[in-house]
Formats: C-alpha cells, sequence, structure tokens
C-alpha cells in the first residue's frame, strides 16, 4: 500500500481479509493521501498468490498503512519487511504489529525505498510494490529493483499501478503473467527473473 493521491478511506480503518487475523480492523494514521489498497484488489492478488504465501520472505515497499504485509503476515508468510519513508505511517504499522503479537514475524524499515534496497543483503520470494501514483516513482523504483535485485530465483513481483498508465516501465527480462484493473487501479503479477515454468 503506497501513499496515493486518491483520498483516504474515511474511517482510517483497513481489515484483513484472510488467514490468521481474518476479519481483523487496524487503525492506520490518516496521513495525506494514504489509503490501503482496497479490498477487491488484495482479494484478488492474494488468490493469484495463494500457493506462493506460506512460507514466503516477503518485502512491502511504500507499505503505507502495511495493508499488503500484514494480509501476507496473516496467510503465513515466514517474514515480512515493509518499507515506509512517512515517519507518522511507520510508526503505525509498528503499532499495528504490536497489536497482533508479530514483532517477531515483521520487520519495518523506517526510510526510503532507495535506502533500503541499497542497503539490502537478503533475497525475497515475494515483493509487493505499491509506489504513489504521482511523479515518476514507478519508473524510478522498477530501475531500483532491477539493479538492486533483492529476488530469490522463483521469486514473483506485485505492482500497483494507476489504470490510466500505459505500459509498464520493466525490464524486458520481467515477465508479466497475471494483470487486472479495478477502477482506477491496476494489479500486476511479474516473474523478475527468466520464468523457469508457467504458472
Amino acid at each position: 500500500m503506497a501513499l496515493k493521491r486518491e483520498s483516504r478511506q474515511p474511517d482510517g480503518e483497513l481489515r484483513i481479509i484472510g488467514g490468521e487475523w481474518r476479519s481483523r480492523r487496524l487503525r492506520f494514521t490518516p496521513v495525506r493521501g494514504l489509503r490501503p489498497s482496497p479490498d477487491a484488489v488484495r482479494e484478488t492478488v492474494f488468490n493469484w498468490l495463494q500457493f506462493d504465501i506460506a512460507s514466503a520472505r516477503c518485502l512491502d515497499l511504500f507499505a503505507g498503512s502495511g495493508a499488503m504485509g500484514f494480509e501476507a503476515a496473516s496467510r503465513g508468510a515466514a517474514r515480512v519487511t515493509m518499507v515506509e519513508s512517512h515517519p507518522t505511517a511507520a510508526r503505525q504499522i509498528e503499532a499495528n504489529r504490536e497489536l497482533l503479537g508479530a514483532t517477531d514475524l515483521i520487520d519495518v524499515f523506517p526510510g526510503t525505498v532507495e535506502r533500503f534496497l541499497h542497503g539490502n543483503s537478503q533475497a525475497f520470494d515475494v515483493v509487493f510494490m505499491d509506489p504513489p501514483f504521482r511523479g515518476n516513482l514507478l519508473r524510478e523504483t522498477c530501475a531500483l529493483l532491477a539493479e538492486c535485485h533483492p529476488f530469490s530465483d522463483d521469486a514473483l513481483l506485485y505492482v500497483e499501478s494507476a489504470s490510466t498508465e500505459g505500459a509498464l516501465p520493466i525490464p524486458l527480462t520481467w515477465h508479466i503473467i497475471r494483470q487486472k484493473d479495478r477502477g482506477a487501479v491496476r494489479a500486476t503479477l511479474i516473474q523478475p527473473n527468466n520464468p523457469s515454468h508457467d504458472r
């Protein structure tokens, strides 16, 4: 979930839709422009990932409310790292992590995606990337991921973007395997390595 130009949910609340914490509601600080990825989008994404999340090492970039990361943790991820540069949003993610008793499962990096990726030495199985729709962050972050390559051999990358966006600015070696528009949001699932098999 990212800081986006759309208005936030008015109640400042997100609902975990599946797994151990199903139907749990978490508060998020009403930072300007912050809203969780819609329930319908998350349901689509985690249906795509239903056989890939269990025991996966997950990375949630531009975490915002932490919706994607908390959903992954609820559904059995081995470990989730959330990266969020807005101090207030990062502190709220930490508070919700403690509320869920998940301090040993979820790591929070309160800094920029660029700083995290340049200092990272881990390989992740599932990466969620939901940059703000404004500006050129989608292109810049795709380039950063291609440069730093924080992916395991069979990794999957989820990209959330505006449905009005043109072709995603991804390297030729990345392979789109799922894509769906839901209202203003485009959900895309990508293999960032040369695919070894069809999914």
